[in-house]
Parts: C-alpha cells; structure tokens; sequence
C-alpha cells in the first residue's frame, strides 16, 4: 500500500487541473507550472534572514571556514554572540556533504595545538561548540559508532592535559534526546487525580475523542522523527531501514484502512452510511485540530474505491456529507503541486500536523535541483540554508503542545486496532461482498480520492509478534479494567462482542 491507497485516478489526474484557489492554472486547462517554483515572500524573508549572520560567506565556503565562523561565534563563558543560525545550520547540515565523524574529527585536529601552545582562550570555544553540538543535536551522537570514537579520543585528550572544565564539556556518557513527545499528556497520572469515565465502543466514541486519540498516535510518532531521518529519506528515496519514518507511514495506512474496514463491517447501507458520516465528523474535528496528516489517512479511506463503490450506502449520505466530502478532497488535492493545502497550511499558528509526504517531496526536490559543491570546491551555502529551514520548520512543530490530552486504554485499543493488516484484494473482497456488482449504478460519477507524493510505496507493517503480543496485553488490561465491574476476570458477552466490532473481521 501506499501512504494513501489510490488505485483508481480522480478527475483532477484525468480531466485537467482544479481552478478552486489552487492557482496555476490559464483559461483551457493549462497549467502555469513556473508559478509553483518561484519562491513565496516567505520563503524570500526566510533566506535573506538565513544570509545576514554569515556575512561575506553568502555563496559558498569551504568547511574550514565554516568551522572558522562557529568557533568566533562563541565568547568565553560559551554565549554564542551572533545569534546560533550559522552554528545550528552548520552543525545540522555537514553530514550532507561530510560525514559527522570527519567534521568531528577536523574539531579535534583545532585542539591540540592550542593547548600546547597553552592558549586557553582558543581551546574554549572548541570545547564550546562541540558542547553545543551536544546539548542541540544529540541524536547524532547515539547512533555514529565512527564519530562517538572520535569524542571518546577527544574525551580523553582533554583529560589527559588536565583541563577538567573542558572534559565536562565534551562528555556524551549522559545524553538526553530532545523530543516533543514530553509534550504528550495521558489523562489520570495517579490515583488521587479524578479520572473522566472512558468508553472502548466504537458506537460511544465522539468523533472529537476519536480525532484527538488518533492525533495523539500521529504526534508521538512524529516526534520521533530527526534530520537524520530526513536525510536519509532524501539521500536514499525510500523509508526502509528508517524505523521513525516507517512508523508514521504505517500508521498512515493503518488509520486509512481501519476506516474502510469499520464501514465495510457493518451488516446493512444503513449502517455504513452512519459509520461513513461518523468520520467524516471525525475528518472535520481533525480539520480543526489542524492535523492535515491524519486527515489525509480519513479522506483516503473515505475514498478509497472500495468505498466509493458502494451506491446502496451513498445514496443514504445527508447531503452536507457528501459536500463536507467534496471541500476536504478539493483541501487535500495534489492539483497545483497541493496549491490549496499549502496556502491552508502556511496560515496555521499553534500546533498543526503536515502532510509529511508533500514536505519530503519538497526536500527532494531542492537535493536534487541543488549541487553540494560549486564551481571553486566551495560548499553550495544556499543549498545548506534552504535545506536547514525546510528541515528546521518540521522540527519546530514537534516543540508545540497538543490541545489535548489522551485516555491510555482508548490508546491501547485504538493501536490494536490500527496493527490489523489486509491486502488491497482481502479489502475489495470485503466490499463485493457487502454490495455485489451492478452494471446499471456503475456510472454514478465517484468522489475523487486525494492523491498525494507516492512516498511511501511498498511498504507495509512489519508485524513483530513480541510488538503485537505487548499491544494485545495492553487492550486486554484496559477492557478488564473498565469493564470487569465485579472484579472476578470475566466481563459480560454484550461489551465483549461491541468492544470486538473494533477490530473488523478479526
């Protein structure tokens, strides 16, 4: 599966471009592409912000000079006096034109002369950099076995010529990755605090609940995501072997088939009608969570073709369904390069979730316009800085706090039923089998499915049993303790068989 399953093209693929404030698009259908490379005002402001700090090296600098910046960026006490743009910028993005334990190393090789030549005020700011390298980027230093060799070296020269401060400001033994999933708060952290009563039934489930449940999973997993994700994406175009990156595409397809699954679960149209309309309450909660991930994963079900093909159900959608339907398919459009979801997007404050594929897209996009290096040798600076401030804006989004709190046994159960994996064909099985082949309803136009990057093509959930058999445990407990009410280990058949209807033909 992909991020988004799409096996049948919409007519925004087919039929020409959407006019519906995407932009870009002359009088008979075609399209102004130039308009969609040119960079926004912001992205204007952005870059000539970015070229100030580095002075003279506006074009290109050599990793020395680079180096050479960082250092005189620092005073004696470890201040940085410019502001930390070139510093964070050029301690993030070496590693795409140098690997981190020869930048490391090239460190190394500027201290030992200075405390020869017994220059204190040299060998400080040094030591200061690589502390600030430390405390900003420590994930970079727990998985390059290469360059933590190097600090060990540089850990043990500073110790051996006795400058006790600088040892500590090298030390790597006590690193804390920084990560926004500290942010991430579950209701009712002990016994004394009063714990709002939770149901695990689908049926009793608020679509706001749901929304926020799901943007909870969907935050957690991306804050797990670092640049080094990121580069590796853009380097190898392809998120195997990239654990963080895996994790949100799967729950991506996850999300998008448990909600074909739920509605192909119920018995009559009537039925599927309500659970269809359920999540579409769900999309516009996420809409105003402004989640734009997670809501791709609902429209995508929603429209998935396997849906869609149900006439018996969707002649009994409310009207306003269905145009709710239509306004988040024409958001989510990959019309105008996603014209009308990025200006949507540019405009959030606050907490927001991003359509990780489009932005992806956007990293390769400039990597593969963009040379490393430029005609004199030098490191392409502008390419650094572009890099650095896409990169810089995904990362910021993982330091907002959620709106919201999440139930840990609404999570259990929710993640349980996300693991659930079926093929495309088990899925269209499923709904021949709910609403079986009609020649004479097939020309009912269907609702155009989002299409977005085909990021994540090929890749499904790799279904450890040790992970599996954890998350079974966890559900298991929470059902036990919301509904064993007599506390002797059975709970009644009736909230047993509604608790299963989340778990689709499991």
């Amino acid at each position: 599966l992909s991020c988004l399953p799409s096996p049948r093209k919409s007519r925004a693929e087919c039929g020409g471009m959407l006019t519906g404030g995407g932009g870009g698009v002359r009088a008979g259908g075609r399209a102004v592409r130039r308009r969609m490379t040119c960079p926004s005002p912001q992205e204007i402001s952005r870059a000539q912000a970015m070229m100030t700090p580095l002075g003279s090296l506006t074009r290109g600098a050599s990793l020395d000079e680079l180096i050479d910046r960082c250092l005189n960026s620092f005073d004696q006490d470890g201040k940085l006096q410019r502001g930390s743009q070139v510093v964070d910028m050029t301690l993030m993005m070496h590693c795409w034109v140098v690997p981190s334990h020869s930048f490391g190393r090239r460190l190394l090789t500027l201290y030992p002369p200075y405390i020869q030549d017994a220059h204190e005020f040299h060998s400080l700011p040094v030591s200061h950099c690589l502390r600030h390298w430390i405390n900003r980027f420590p994930v970079v230093f727990k998985g390059d076995d290469l360059l933590g060799g190097v600090m060990e070296e540089l850990w043990e020269l500073v110790k051996r010529e006795g400058e006790e401060q600088h040892s500590q400001l090298v030390d790597t033994s006590d690193l804390q990755p920084s990560s926004g999933c500290r942010r991430l708060t579950l209701q009712g952290g002990g016994p004394e605090v009063k714990k709002r009563k939770v149901s695990l039934l689908f049926d009793h489930m608020e679509p706001g609940e749901l929304a926020e449940h799901l943007s909870y999973l969907e935050f957690k997993n991306f804050c797990r995501v670092s640049y080094l994700d990121y580069r590796s994406y853009v380097l190898r175009g392809s998120v195997r072997e990239n654990p963080a990156l895996e994790r949100s595409v799967t729950l991506c397809n996850g999300i998008s088939q448990w909600v074909q699954l739920m509605i192909l679960n119920q018995h009559t149209a009537q039925q599927r009608a309500e659970v269809f309309t359920k999540f579409i309450y769900v999309a516009q909660k996420l809409r105003a969570l402004q989640n734009f991930s997670t809501l791709m994963a609902v429209t995508g079900g929603l429209c998935h073709s396997s849906i869609s093909r149900l006439k018996d159900t969707a002649s009994l959608l409310p009207q306003d369904v269905t145009k709710t339907l239509n306004e988040l398919t024409e958001l989510l459009s990959s019309s105008s390069n996603y014209g009308t979801y990025r200006r949507v997007y540019s405009d959030c404050v606050g907490f927001k979730m991003p359509i990780l594929g489009v932005h992806l897209k956007d990293l390769v996009s400039l990597h593969e316009a963009l040379p490393d290096y430029l005609e004199d040798n030098k490191i392409n600076l502008s390419k650094m800085q572009h890099l650095y401030s896409n990169i810089s804006e995904l990362l910021a989004i993982q330091n907002h706090h959620p709106p919201f709190q999440a139930n840990k046994d609404l999570l259990h159960l929710l993640t349980l039923s996300l693991d659930l994996y079926y093929t495309e064909d088990e899925i269209y099985e499923l709904s021949y089998a709910k609403e079986p082949k009609n020649p004479k309803l097939q020309s009912v136009t269907p609702v155009k499915p989002p299409m977005i990057a085909d990021w994540a093509s090929g890749v499904a959930p790799r279904l450890d049993p040790a992970t599996i058999s954890k998350h079974v445990k966890q559900m298991v407990d929470s059902i036990m303790k919301n509904y064993d009410h007599n506390l002797d280990g059975y709970i009644a058949l009736e909230d047993f068989e509604k608790i299963a209807a989340s778990f689709p033909f499991s």
